[in-house]
């Protein structure tokens, strides 16, 4: 247990000097990753002897921090010449000293640069038993290349990423930017470098990272980031029975407020909250285990930009007495809402509280046809407070024409009165559909409150409606039915 605390401590001192390895030299080593991992080598006639020596440097460098094993990383180098050449199969070495060694043992072939077969040829190996070649882990190419080839790459290459390799491919000449960066995997500023080949070490850890997003599937991992949180993951290296994990994290510029926590061996994930937003995290997992010695596993988190909320209201489904309001986003970071109203012409206002989880609301017990100001405050978990304000406006109470009646005035004319109806009336329609004879509309203004229906056939019954119109739509109609008396012949 001494020892691990030390290698932590260790972890986290270098971490606060804000130390990187170096392009060569030792590196730190590497565990918890695997894949295979093919290296392209130019050893054609266009490559000099010196260019040739300067690449297999790199590429031990590039190298050097992983562990080698069947349940770790493999490599393996293929020679681009005439004739492709495979150096040695994956599971041929399996450890730093031998690879080291089998790497500055490689010669240059000489010959055509005949790329194309060369990727041909690798799409056999990668994927071949017969090559050590392992199912189900990731596969990684990395091409150093002149910028020649002789022959065609791109439909090898495509069908190379086709079958899952992710390429990496560094550019020592003056290759074709655009030929170069559709046969890099996307996108191309993560998977394609140019670079003189003195220069390869400035390169070295920047591709190593970017190989390690692809290989280390059995490391700590981060999912789901927000502006307030991430998940990790990672694999299950202990058991309730076995150990417990400690999780260390801290900004990066103030690595002095580190905090911890832990969880059983049970566990594989775990989310972290309450965090700045547009922050870089250092983070570090500790399996602290009496059975076995697991080795810390670190990683960089930046968690996203906080999204504002409220960014937009709406309005809808208004009423005479109430409406909805909604608005967004809705980010983790904002606890709860308070959504304040009252009319605009006015100084009373009511306020209502909603869950951060919700992004709509509705406001009720409201007066007709008024206008009201409505502001919607998030709360978030910080204790700021963003606010937006939007109108609404309810609409105009539909109410009923009352106390419809008729009088006969005789000669087939009929007079409908009618009490008024509430609110703003912008008039009325009175509608007469007769037994016999055309029916017939007449719309008049909101003060008067009668009209005359002429041609109204003696001893007929007769449906006639008064509807009140308003300015965003019509109210209740009232309808009843009225029967003309028969004409009457003296004798």
């Amino acid at each position: 247990m001494l020892a691990e605390a030390a290698l932590v401590l260790g972890v986290w001192l270098q971490l606060a000097a804000g130390q990187e390895a170096p392009g060569q030299g030792p590196q730190p080593s590497i565990s918890n990753s695997e894949g295979d991992i093919l290296l392209l080598l130019d050893s054609s006639g266009s490559v000099s002897y010196y260019e040739f020596s300067k690449v297999k440097e790199f590429m031990w460098d590039l190298m050097q921090p992983f562990t080698f094993g069947p349940n770790d990383v493999q490599t393996s180098i293929i020679h681009i010449s005439t004739t492709p050449t495979m150096e040695f199969p994956f599971d041929r070495y399996l450890s730093r000293g031998t690879v080291q060694q089998a790497i500055r043992n490689t010669r240059q072939l000489m010959g055509d640069t005949n790329t194309g077969k060369a990727l041909s040829f690798a799409k056999e190996k990668l994927f071949s038993n017969d090559a050590g070649a392992r199912p189900d882990v990731p596969k990684v190419l990395v091409w150093v290349t002149d910028g020649f080839s002789s022959d065609d790459i791109s439909e090898p290459m495509q069908l190379l990423k086709d079958m899952g390799v992710t390429v990496f491919i560094v550019s020592t000449g003056r290759g074709n930017y655009l030929e170069l960066s559709a046969a890099a995997s996307q996108p191309p500023e993560k998977h394609l470098h140019f670079v003189d080949v003195d220069d390869l070490p400035i390169i070295t850890k920047e591709l190593r990272d970017a190989m390690l997003d692809v290989i280390q599937a059995n490391r700590l991992r981060v999912v789901d980031i927000t502006s307030s949180s991430f998940r990790l993951t990672w694999p299950q290296l202990l058991s309730q029975e076995t150990g417990y994990y400690t999780l260390q994290y801290a900004p990066t510029d103030d690595l002095a407020a580190k905090r911890t926590t832990q969880v059983s061996g049970a566990h594989t994930s775990l989310t972290l909250s309450n965090l700045a937003p547009e922050t870089t995290y250092e983070v570090a997992l500790v399996p602290e285990s009496n059975v076995h010695y697991f080795p810390p596993q670190t990683i960089r988190v930046t968690t996203l930009a906080e999204e504002i909320s409220p960014a937009q209201i709406l309005i809808s489904d208004s009423r005479p007495h109430s409406f909805q309001v909604s608005w967004a986003p809705t980010p983790d970071s904002v606890t709860s809402y308070q959504v304040l109203y009252g009319p605009l012409r006015g100084d009373s206002a009511q306020l209502l509280e909603v869950d951060g989880t919700h992004n709509s609301t509705v406001v009720e017990n409201l007066a007709p046809n008024t206008t009201y100001l409505v502001t919607v405050t998030a709360i978030y978990s910080s204790g700021k407070e963003k606010s937006l304000s939007a109108k609404a406006c309810t609409q105009e109470e539909g109410s009923k024409v009352r106390h419809l009646r008729f009088e006969d005035l005789g000669s087939n004319t009929l007079k409908a009165s009618w009490d008024a109806a509430d609110g703003k009336v912008l008039g009325y329609r009175v509608r007469c559909r007769r037994q016999t004879g055309p029916s017939s509309l007449i719309s008049v203004s909101p003060h008067i409150h009668s009209v005359l229906l002429t041609d109204m056939a003696p001893g007929t019954t007769n449906k006639v409606c008064v509807k009140s119109m308003y300015k965003d739509q019509p109210g209740k109609g009232l309808c009843r039915m009225v029967h003309m008396q028969p004409e009457q012949y003296s004798s």
